[in-house]
């Protein structure tokens, strides 16, 4: 029966949307209906952080304080309105120039430095981040798992069984019905994931109003992203490519949209009548009545804003813009020649991206120029006198820096970012006294940014300074672990273990630690023997991001390193 050598592609077809779960021996959690198998929230929520890890490991996320809060802000405004506030979520910016941004197993958002720049207001960003929230909150990626589940197997046996019948014929018609299931399997999965962006529109809409955003921005947003599709010709946005966008969707967005505008007004109107806007040139705040520092979103009393004129989008738009930029001297000369040739782009965001430019490129004296003129406008914006501070004390200008780092610290009280930049001033100090002021900035900042790596790593150099080594070992050895370096801190830790002048209380720590991380090195190891054994006979590992349904380049199994690329 010739036609059965087509039974092997036919088999590897029926379980190839099983073979991620049962690979791994997971099994699903209960969430109300019949994929209630799968991966449990708290695999979930590792397998999120392991991406995140491994991404750092390639230089591929921009751990910047401004940014990353104010990422954090806009994100959380909107998943307090949203149909879950309970979950948890982490939103982190990846180091890349296309237009993308996605959804990861255990509430992980990521957001392309291509797609900020590719956007002209916070509303356009916004629609975005709620659309990803939504695959999130109406849980997307378990059910494609389950959808894949249902539909692969029955469609399988029937393949099997028409082949059985037609073996014996000299026609194609056994070819044809594999062709024809392998279609109707690869339909489901189209149909399915055209769902999940259409419900995930209508959620994310219904966020952009309950929060105060034009709930128009989500259909002009796709709009913007087919006309850089038409001027790039083929060059596809990447976020079209994961959410393929039609006239029929767009048109459905805005019809969505008129609805809920009047709903949209009303909350605009009153976040525009508190006194504080969401326009500000302060540290980022979206709105600055929320306290959004951590999960949970507690309203606190109106307090004033610090001032108002430009946009804190715009500001961390042209941040995370010179921040990604491959040569310093490149993003100076391409901010200088915006600001000379055409007179609209001298803007207080484009200026001060000249300015962190110029830093960046050591030309601090031309630095402090641009900030004067900027401080000039908005002397209360702390963001200006932040960058005047790093400028200042890149310069030499020591007394004049640490006088308004001492400022800022008092204005803001807890703040990452000005706490890691006035602790990196205390530390070039190289003095014991200096290095316990760094610790006394950086220590209540722990446990709220655990997951910060370059807080652990200042919070390392400040121990080492001031003669805490053990506690300056932990920091590494943390700061390995979220630089997706596991296996690195789980040794670092054993071989702190091991002294035998540790107190009672630093063995507790350390024993605590390398407990929490050894099944994480040990499933590390699994994933990187897996993908070696699939190597040597020519196949390849499911791994379970693609079980899960993460569409995106950056959502392989991440332990495969051969398909993470470093910054171009």
């Amino acid at each position: 029966m010739p036609r059965l050598k087509w039974l092997p592609l036919l088999m590897t077809v029926a379980i190839a949307g099983l073979a991620g779960a049962q690979e791994n021996g997971v099994r699903l959690p209960d969430i109300g209906s019949s994929a209630a198998t799968a991966v449990s929230p708290s695999e979930m929520k590792e397998y999120g952080a392991s991406m995140l890890h491994e991404m750092r490991a390639y230089n591929l996320i921009l751990d910047d304080p401004l940014v990353g809060d104010y990422l954090h802000s806009l994100g959380y405004r909107l998943v307090s309105v949203s149909d879950r506030p309970d979950l948890e979520f982490t939103f982190f910016v990846v180091r890349s120039n296309e237009i993308n941004a996605f959804a990861a197993p255990g509430g992980y958002i990521g957001v392309n430095i291509g797609l900020m720049n590719a956007m002209h207001t916070e509303d356009e960003l916004a629609a975005v981040i709620a659309h990803e929230i939504a695959h999130v909150t109406q849980q997307h990626l378990l059910r494609a798992f389950e959808d894949s589940r249902k539909s692969t197997l029955p469609i399988a046996l029937a393949m099997l069984g028409a082949l059985v019948a037609t073996a014996g014929r000299n026609d194609d018609a056994s070819q044809a019905v594999l062709m024809s299931g392998v279609s109707l399997m690869q339909q489901r999965a189209i149909n399915f994931t055209r769902y999940d962006e259409i419900e995930a529109d209508r959620v994310g809409i219904q966020s952009l109003a309950r929060a105060g955003y034009e709930p128009l921005a989500m259909a002009e947003t796709f709009a913007t992203m087919q006309r850089v599709m038409r001027v790039n010709g083929v060059d596809i946005p990447e976020f079209l490519r994961s959410h393929p966008v039609d006239v029929n969707r767009i048109a459905d967005a805005k019809a969505r949209a008129v609805k809920l505008d009047e709903t949209a007004n009303v909350a605009r109107a009153t976040i525009a009548s508190t006194p504080s806007a969401p326009i500000d040139v302060g540290l980022p705040r979206t709105d600055p009545t929320l306290d959004l520092s951590l999960p949970g979103n507690r309203r606190l009393e109106q307090r004033p804003a610090a001032s108002s004129g430009s946009n804190t989008f715009e500001l961390m738009r042209e941040r995370a813009r010179t921040l990604n930029a491959d040569s310093p001297n490149a993003i100076v000369r391409y901010y200088a020649d915006e600001l000379q040739r055409n007179p609209s782009s001298d803007t207080s965001a484009n200026r001060y991206g000249y300015a962190l430019a110029l830093v960046r490129a050591r030309q601090p004296d031309k630095a402090i120029a641009q900030f004067d003129k900027l401080l000039a406008k908005h002397p209360d914006s702390s963001v200006f006198q932040l960058g005047m501070a790093d400028a200042e004390d890149q310069a030499g200008k020591r007394a004049s820096a640490f006088a308004r780092y001492e400022k800022l610290s008092v204005n803001f009280p807890g703040n990452r970012a000005i706490a890691l930049a006035f602790t990196e001033s205390l530390l070039a100090r190289n003095d014991a006294e200096s290095a316990q002021r760094a610790q006394d900035l950086l220590r209540p900042l722990l446990a709220r940014y655990n997951e910060d790596p370059d807080l652990q790593r200042s919070f390392a150099r400040a121990n080492e300074l001031g003669g805490d080594k053990v506690r300056a070992a932990e920091a590494y050895a943390e700061w390995n672990f979220l630089n997706g370096r596991a296996e690195d801190a789980l040794n670092q830790l054993k071989a702190l273990s091991s002294k035998q002048e540790l107190t009672y209380y630093q063995r507790a720590r350390v024993d605590s630690r390398i407990t929490a991380m050894t099944p994480i090195v040990l499933d590390l190891r699994k994933r990187e023997r897996r993908s070696a054994d699939d190597e040597k006979s020519g196949g390849f590992s499911t791994s379970a991001a693609t079980s899960l349904g993460c569409r995106t380049r950056l959502c392989p199994d991440l332990s495969l390193r051969r398909n993470i690329s470093p910054q171009r």
